[in-house]
């Protein structure tokens, strides 16, 4: 005879690797049914559009309809439905299920292109998805999709309708101006940007992702805190230009309270067609460095196409698109699903130490050790990455006057020798923690190689 238990004990076979648990115990199997020889169920997962989605709806068919007795077996796949949005009535955000910020702290990255890719690849898939084009001074969507006609229809209480163009809906600041320049005050700009993020009749969307504006200033800091972005993704290339400047747009995201999934690494190598070599054209170490650096996940590393350039119709069905899109939707999904656990952080005159109360880690580090190991622009040389900071000059009794958390995945220190530009992920204290210490920065000499 068919039971649930049965039934549950073969789909507890089906490991998430982003999770690494069974859907069963993740609560994915729902609304069960047993009728006679046929079996249909629920698999609930955390996102819509989820890459993993006829990955288990395959192995649940196979496994159930595996099963002796069972002849027919009906899988539902959906997605979790997100709790209401924490936005006026009005707004036409309301109907958003997720809102995902695509940033880049300096301009020419490629951000708007990959935002554009995101949106393009998963209204491909099936998804309702909306893109905003938050750039009021260089907006480049309309170029993008090539929908270059000015004005905008509005409904009946005067909210913008949005264009469309591949089933995806479409709302930029050039829509309304056209290719004029924007000569625009900061107040001025603030008002036509909350024009853009609330009324604008989105409708029901299962994604809207926001193609940022360069930088970390009043416009941007607007935006994160009018609208609830879910999530964030940072562009940027392996140029130490760029990458100089990414550590802000995590301390920006990090004020407001959006979580950051992790760096796009655009531009990142050429593969030549005669040889199939990759050419890292502004160097190998972009994406090692920045997690060294920040404790940022690299989600993706695209190259230098030429499909990335001009029409977007080239990105239909590619290799880069599809991979990219599954990697951040299914960071997303792990982002809104997991509950992190927050290291306690305490300081004296000697040490900082850690402690996860989940897990009963604790990494101690000395306060020399942390100090010395700090790889921001004032320690180390942005463009050669050769150590600018002698660890014999740190003060013996440097201390710790304010340590904060970035995230879920480094900190950052005041110092009292006047120093607070640092960020020190995790993984850094942990292995400082397990060196052992001179107390004056032998772990940091030895890597720097003084």
């Amino acid at each position: 005879m068919i039971t649930e238990e049965i039934v549950l004990n073969e789909l507890g076979k089906i490991i998430d690797p982003d999770f690494q648990r069974d859907i069963v115990s993740l609560g994915f199997v729902q609304d069960m049914v047993i009728d006679g020889a046929t079996v249909s169920f629920t698999i609930e997962l955390t996102t819509p559009a989820c890459p993993l989605s006829p990955v288990f709806e395959k192995q649940a068919l196979d496994l159930v309809g595996a099963l002796p007795g069972v002849e027919k077996v009906l899988v539902k796949m959906t997605a979790r439905k997100r709790e209401g949005r924490k936005t006026d009535a009005e707004s036409g955000l309301k109907d958003v299920k997720y809102i995902l910020a695509v940033s880049s702290c300096k301009g020419g990255v490629g951000k708007s292109t990959v935002a554009a890719l995101l949106a393009r690849t998963l209204g491909a898939r099936g998804s309702a998805v909306g893109l905003l084009d938050a750039d009021i001074y260089g907006p480049s969507i309309p170029t993008l999709f090539n929908l270059h006609e000015t004005g905008v229809r509005s409904t009946p209480d005067q909210k913008f309708l949005p264009n469309e163009a591949e089933g995806i809906k479409l709302m930029s600041f050039g829509f309304l101006a056209g290719d004029g320049p924007a000569v625009l005050r900061g107040p001025m700009v603030a008002q036509y940007m909350q024009q853009l993020l609330h009324n604008v009749a989105w409708g029901e969307l299962d994604y809207l992702i926001i193609d940022m504006p360069p930088g970390t200033g009043d416009i941007q800091l607007t935006i994160s805190q009018s609208v609830q972005i879910d999530a964030s993704v940072i562009v940027t290339t392996p140029h130490q230009l760029s990458l100089t400047d990414v550590r802000k747009g995590i301390m920006m995201f990090d004020k407001v309270n959006v979580p950051v999934l992790g760096v796009i690494e655009n531009m990142a190598y050429f593969i030549c067609d005669g040889c199939d070599k990759k050419h890292m054209i502004f160097g190998e170490a972009g994406g090692k460095t920045l997690e060294e650096r920040f404790g940022l996940e690299t989600l993706a590393e695209i190259p230098i196409t030429g499909s990335l350039s001009g029409s977007l119709d080239a990105l239909a069905g590619s290799d880069i698109a599809n991979q990219t899109t599954d990697i951040v939707i299914r960071a997303l999904g792990k982002k809104t699903l997991e509950k992190p656990s927050r290291p306690t952080v305490e300081s004296d005159a000697e040490t900082i130490t850690l402690t996860w109360a989940d897990t009963g880690e604790t990494a101690k580090v000395s306060n020399v050790d942390l100090r010395a190991a700090c790889s921001c622009a004032l320690c180390i040389d942005e463009m050669t990455r050769a150590p600018l900071l002698d660890p014999k000059a740190i003060p013996t009794d440097i201390h710790a006057e304010k340590v904060g958390i970035i995230g879920n995945y480094a900190v950052t220190v005041d110092w009292s020798d006047g120093h607070n530009t640092g960020f020190f992920p995790y993984s850094t204290i942990r292995e400082l923690a397990k060196s052992p210490s001179s107390g004056c920065g032998k772990w940091v000499e030895e890597k720097a190689g003084f």
